[in-house]
């Protein structure tokens, strides 16, 4: 059983992959993101079952809609297999465990409010709180089981309140908020999940990555200086790579000092 648990773990991620599409489309649209069924977005038939196969229905109808043969973005596919990827790589590293689980349900609202925040450049408040509100729930589960409790709100407190300090600060000195709301509320709720110290490691690499695709967005002149630039994929970004290899980075930076 335990062999192949792995296997169950990649076709369920590749299962919340293919919702998350479904999420990144309507959210945005305000549109219910249960009803009505899966349909294609030019013709509007629905879509059969064996057409909502994750990855291989999109590879089989070669990027196509069946009916009407209107292209399919490759995206859709690149989204359920990415999730499932991280759900593996999530499951090795942890194992069955309330980290497992914890990151589990953190992992899929991170893509869909990166995926939206890089379409839009909005955060909605939607997805943000209903995942903040599970965090606190696990709050609890960890009191019960006399888990740490804390570090996730101390985690919290300094993402949140980092992000804040900054808007604060730009305003007062440049007139400008600078960084979004949204990006105060995203850190927070990865702070609340990941925990103080691996909440200190993610800020610093979401900031790294924020520059670096800033420089490079500016050289490739799709952005000028005063553009705006979503933050929250870097945030996210940075929040996945801690997930998985927070405790490894972080173990070899002490180590090398």
């Amino acid at each position: 059983m335990e062999s192949i648990f792995p296997i169950y773990i990649f076709i369920l991620g590749l299962l919340i992959g293919s919702f998350l599409n479904v999420c990144i489309y309507r959210i945005p649209k305000g549109e219910n993101i249960s009803y009505p069924p899966s349909h294609c977005t030019s013709c509007g038939n629905n879509i059969k079952f064996y057409d909502l196969i994750p990855v291989l229905s999109w590879i089989f109808l070669r990027g196509k809609c069946r009916k009407c043969g209107e292209k399919i973005s490759s995206r859709y596919a690149l989204i359920e297999l990415a999730t499932a990827i991280l759900f593996l790589l999530t499951y090795f590293h942890y194992g069955i465990s309330i980290n497992l689980v914890r990151f589990l349900i953190l992992i899929p609202f991170l893509i869909v409010i990166a995926m939206i925040d890089y379409d839009t450049m909005d955060v909605y408040t939607i997805t943000t709180w209903i995942a903040i509100s599970i965090g606190v729930v696990l709050l609890g589960v960890n009191f019960y089981l006399k888990e740490p409790v804390a570090t996730y709100i101390y985690g919290g407190i300094l993402g949140s309140g980092l992000i804040i300090f900054i808007i604060l600060l730009s305003k007062l000195i440049l007139g400008t908020e600078g960084m979004g709301w949204g990006d105060a509320e995203i850190c927070g709720l990865c702070g609340l999940f990941l925990g103080f110290k691996l909440t200190v490691a993610m800020l610093f690499f979401s900031f790294i990555i924020g520059g670096v695709i800033g420089v490079y967005l500016l050289k490739l002149k799709k952005k000028s200086g005063r553009s705006e630039m979503p933050f929250g994929p870097s945030i996210i970004i940075a929040a996945l790579i801690i997930i998985i290899w927070g405790y490894r980075i972080m173990n070899w930076y002490l180590g090398t000092f």
